[in-house]
C-alpha cells in the first residue's frame, strides 16, 4: 500500500524496560541498528500491525507488553533518492508511521528473531533512551526524534513502574 503522496503506511515500536532503557535491534547480517518497524497491510489497523510486527520481528506477543501510548498523527520521512525504486509502481518515496511506546512485561528471554517469514534482526541490546538518535541511519533521525519527543513523556509519568532517568537526564544530541 502506497498513499497518493507516495508514502507507505508503517508502524514503529519503541519498547522500553522498567529501567527506562529502549530495545535497540541489529539488522540481520549488517551493523545497522533500529527500532522494530514494519508496513501496515491492507485493511489492517495500526495497532493490529504493531502487534503483528512485534511478533514477526521480536517474538513478543500482546501478553508480553503493555501499550503505554502512540503518536497522535502520522510521522513521515522521505527516502534518499538512491533508495527510491524508480521502476516500481506506485512509486514509494518514503514512509508515514504511527509510533507506539510499549513496556516489556515479560522476561527478555522471550525475545526471538525467527518468527516472521523473513528474519529482520539477529541481536538486540538495551540502550539509554536518546542513544538511537545518534546510531540510526541518518534519514530516519528526524522521525525518530519526533516520535521519541512525543512518547518519551510517558516514561516520566509518576506511576513507579518505569525509571524515567534515561529519558529525563539524557540529551537527544540532535538538533
Amino acid at each position: 500500500m502506497i498513499d497518493s503522496k507516495g508514502y507507505r503506511p508503517n508502524v514503529g515500536i519503541i519498547l522500553c524496560n522498567d529501567d527506562g532503557r529502549v530495545f535497540w535491534a541489529k539488522r540481520k547480517g549488517t551493523n545497522s541498528w533500529q527500532f522494530p518497524q514494519g508496513g501496515i497491510d491492507c485493511n489492517e489497523e495500526p495497532e493490529q500491525a504493531m502487534y503483528r510486527e512485534l511478533w514477526e520481528e521480536t517474538g513478543l506477543r500482546s501478553e508480553h507488553v503493555e501499550v503505554l501510548g502512540r503518536t497522535r498523527y502520522w510521522l513521515r520521512y522521505k527516502l534518499p533518492e538512491r533508495y527510491i525504486r524508480k521502476n516500481s509502481m506506485p512509486l514509494c518515496i518514503g514512509q508515514k508511521q504511527i509510533w507506539f511506546m510499549l513496556r516489556l512485561l515479560s522476561d527478555e528471554s522471550q525475545v526471538r528473531f525467527d518468527c516472521g517469514q523473513k528474519q529482520e534482526f539477529d541481536n538486540f541490546k538495551w540502550v539509554e533512551y536518546w542513544y538511537p538518535l545518534k546510531d540510526v541511519v541518518y534519514f530516519k533521525r528526524r522521525v525518530y526524534k519526533k516520535a521519541m519527543d512525543e512518547l518519551g513523556v510517558l516514561l516520566a509519568k509518576d506511576d513507579g513502574k518505569i525509571n524515567p532517568e534515561s529519558y529525563l537526564t539524557g540529551k537527544s544530541g540532535f538538533q
